[in-house]
């Protein structure tokens, strides 16, 4: 356990205030409860830092972020800040949270909870039993890479480009990330390229094969991108660990939420090489919803304790907090995104906020 008990909360923009407010009352009562010690600061990023600051992401919040073991982060974004320029709009405060902590390592565990098996947009029983993470890299790839621009030619035409590189290096990180998470599972993992038509991804073959090599207890398989999104909707229980660039991972990951009934349930977690990690929902800001209670903070609540589980080592608390979801959803409580039939209880977000509360107080008792 990590001597570092500083945890940063980033509300963001939108739904990011109401459904981080949920979730640190959660982490305050294990917190409380089980002596954790954890400390709690705040700072501004995205739409909300430009509004204050003038940038998405101020100098003082990026130094705080280094300070802090954990990172608790709403969503970033708006149709307020559309027309800004690339440069500064919210998501460059979480490119540079990225960049510069060096978080290069995304987990985004797709798990259906029984309970919502008919919320998900496939048959019960292509997705019952489904639990699959998926590594994504996140510091490199065509996201990052330079030359990038839109350009006018002689003729007068624009021209729009991005470059999809990727070092050695960067791969064989991001390699042995996926294989130590395979060990810890079913031994298996797929790495998802587009070999055929990018050089960038048979390098990134090449490196997995060869890492392989060091992890002979995992089953290595490849898939092109295209196949793998085709194969997630036809048998996605095929999959333990995906492994894939930065691009393919945000695309594959979000049609991976659908899966499990509602993207308004799956958390994530971004590290770097020494554990430390910012952790966030996988939906946006939502900002048709954002400030009418509606909006449902479950994926921030298991953020949180992936925050715990990853960073700070505290399993038992990381336990505590997912059971207590389990329990709430045996109640039957859901928001309106994870609604299956006429037996739910429709609730609001402070409302599944305090029924995962009162949940945690139980088992704590």
């Amino acid at each position: 356990m990590t001597d570092n008990k500083q945890v940063l909360i980033l509300e963001g923009d939108g739904i990011g205030p109401e459904i981080v407010a949920e979730a640190r009352k959660v982490l305050e009562v294990v917190n409380d409860r089980l002596n954790l010690g954890l400390q709690f600061d705040e700072a501004l990023v995205g739409g909300g830092a430009i509004d204050a600051t003038g940038v998405p992401l101020p100098a003082e919040t990026l130094e705080k972020a280094r300070n802090a073991r954990g990172i608790l982060l709403g969503a970033v974004g708006g149709p307020k800040w559309d027309k800004l320029d690339m440069a500064i709009r919210p998501e460059k405060g979480l490119l540079g949270l990225r960049s510069g902590l060096e978080l290069f390592a995304n987990l985004r565990p797709a798990i259906l909870y029984p309970q919502l098996a008919e919320a998900s947009s496939l048959k019960p029983e292509v997705v019952s039993g489904l639990d699959i993470l998926i590594v994504r890299e996140l510091t490199g790839g065509i996201y990052f890479g330079q030359p990038r621009g839109i350009e006018t030619l002689d003729n007068g035409e624009r021209k729009g480009f991005n470059t999809y590189v990727y070092t050695e290096s960067e791969i064989r990180r991001i390699g042995r990330v996926a294989f130590e998470a395979a060990q810890k599972r079913n031994k298996r993992l797929c790495s998802v390229d587009k070999a055929n038509v990018l050089e960038v991804t048979v390098l990134w073959r090449e490196i997995m094969e060869e890492l392989a090599k060091e992890y002979p207890d995992v089953e290595l398989s490849h898939m092109y991108v295209d196949n793998a999104a085709m194969q997630l909707v036809r048998a996605p229980k095929q999959f333990d660990v995906m492994v894939t660039g930065n691009m393919f991972g945000d695309i594959l990951s979000d049609a991976a939420a659908m899966l499990t009934g509602s993207i308004g349930m799956l958390p994530s977690a971004s590290l770097n090489e020494s554990g430390q990690g910012m952790y966030e929902p996988c939906h946006g800001s939502a900002p048709d919803i954002a400030g009418q209670n509606k909006a449902n903070p479950l994926a921030t609540i298991l953020s949180a304790a992936m925050m715990l589980r990853y960073s700070f080592a505290m399993n038992d608390a990381a336990d505590l907090i997912e059971s207590a979801v389990g329990d709430v959803l045996d109640r039957g409580l859901r928001t309106a995104d994870i609604r299956t039939g006429e037996a739910d209880q429709v609730v609001s977000t402070s409302e599944m906020g305090a029924a995962v509360l009162d949940a945690l107080n139980a088992r704590l008792n």
